[in-house]
């Protein structure tokens, strides 16, 4: 049984809330030297060496789709079900929510036991109570693998992740080594992943990852889809064409509340006969936009960005550039109609357009500097999967969990219709 997590985030924000009440109110007597010990210890960690060092967990060269990720998969399975037959971990409390550097207590040791149990403090058999530099650590390595912003604190998306049980994540894991294994022989000596889930991308070539990008994926109500297929084409400052879905649930309404938004973002308006009209011709107090064609000029404000990354499918699904690029620092990266927004897009340009020849990373900017609408087809049409995996580990042993955003864990789809 797969938690709600709505449900438990409500409680958490609740929660959050609640410990500012008189009546939560946790005052406890303490000394001058305690508070002096306190402070020494959050002048003492280092937290920029801590965020690199945890980040350096999962940034190895094993693709989350491939051979070796199921094989680590399996030794990841063997050592949780040693966890879930122990009893697994205690749930946080309340007291657990907010924890920072600095900070003692009960919650503080319990937190260090479940860190130990899943690789992120270091096996201790004595436990104390401080939240010192090794746990700020910890708790940032925690934070990576759960795709959390590693911040060292126990915020809502942290505590979250914390109260999954032991039971929950080995069923994770044993649903996710059959999608891997379902997929894995198929894979070809190049290719490019997007794993929603995580809403990330890798370029991945003789085994290895050549580049790793966050992504802006799908939201619930408008998935981004799940398929293998072919990249065959990249335009340069591309137009956009604006999608019906789109004009009915969003342009009409943009258009209600500020009559110059089509102008400020450089969108024209077009009828049957290719005739360009003006906002003030359609009544937007209707769905008669609808019959028309919204077009965005390329430039800075394309809703695509400087390019688009074309692959053969029925869903009208890209790959693209994106001019809010301050999505790709979030922790939830799922806000797009369905399309997938990269981040380093150029990276990924320069390593489809390897095999075209006379590009390289500068020419690559240079065409984003002009504005011109140019199309090039690839020589190499490059295979690209757009999958849905919510638990992974690679060769050290670092194990990584995703949200099931999807609700594909809870309905224990192995397979998905391309």
């Amino acid at each position: 049984m797969f938690l709600n997590r709505r449900k438990l985030l409500t409680s958490a924000a609740a929660l959050g809330a609640a410990t500012l009440l008189p009546g939560f109110a946790q005052a406890e007597e303490e000394s001058i030297w305690d508070q002096l010990a306190r402070n020494a210890r959050k002048k003492d960690v280092k937290t920029d060496e801590n965020t690199f060092s945890a980040l350096q967990t999962i940034d190895t060269p094993e693709p989350i789709l491939s051979f070796d990720t199921a094989y680590s998969i399996q030794l990841a399975i063997a050592y949780y079900q040693q966890v879930v037959a122990a009893g697994g971990w205690e749930e946080p409390t309340r007291q657990t929510f907010n924890l920072s550097n600095g900070k003692d207590g009960k919650a503080v040791s319990n937190l260090k036991r479940h860190l130990m149990l899943v690789g992120d403090y270091p096996q201790s058999d004595r436990i104390n109570g401080n939240f010192d530099g090794a746990m700020d650590l910890a708790v940032r390595k925690f934070q990576v693998r759960h795709g959390i912003v590693p911040t060292g604190k126990i915020d809502e998306p942290t505590f979250y992740a914390l109260a999954v049980p032991a039971e929950q994540r080995l069923a994770q894991l044993m649903l996710n080594a059959a999608r891997v294994e379902s997929l894995a022989g198929s894979l070809q000596e190049r290719y490019l992943l997007v794993n929603i889930p995580a809403a990330s991308i890798e370029t991945v070539q003789g085994g290895m990852v050549n580049s790793r990008h966050n992504a802006v994926v799908g939201k619930i109500d408008r998935q981004t889809p799940l398929m293998s297929s072919k990249v065959h084409q990249v335009k340069f400052n591309p137009y956009w064409t604006v999608p019906k879905s789109i004009i009915e649930k969003d342009l009409i309404r943009y258009m209600n509340d500020d009559p110059n938004y089509l102008t400020n973002f450089n969108i024209r308006i077009f009828d049957g006969n290719g005739n360009e009209l003006p906002p003030t011709a359609i009544d937007w107090s209707t769905n008669d936009a609808v019959k028309y064609t919204f077009r965005q000029d390329p430039g800075g404000e394309n809703s695509m960005g400087h390019v688009k990354i074309d692959f053969y499918n029925p869903y009208d699904c890209y790959l693209h550039d994106t001019p809010a690029k301050a999505l790709f620092g979030e922790n939830q990266r799922f806000h797009s109609s369905g399309c997938v927004r990269v981040d380093g897009v150029d990276t990924v340009v320069n390593w489809l357009l390897q095999d075209n020849g006379g590009w390289d990373i500068d020419g690559i900017h240079a065409m984003f500097a002009t504005n011109e609408n140019v199309n090039v087809p690839l020589t190499f049409q490059m295979p690209i999967h757009t999958t849905y995996i919510t638990a992974w580990s690679n060769r050290q042993g670092t194990v990584s969990f995703r949200d099931d955003v999807y609700g594909y864990d809870a309905q224990g789809k192995v397979t998905f219709d391309a």
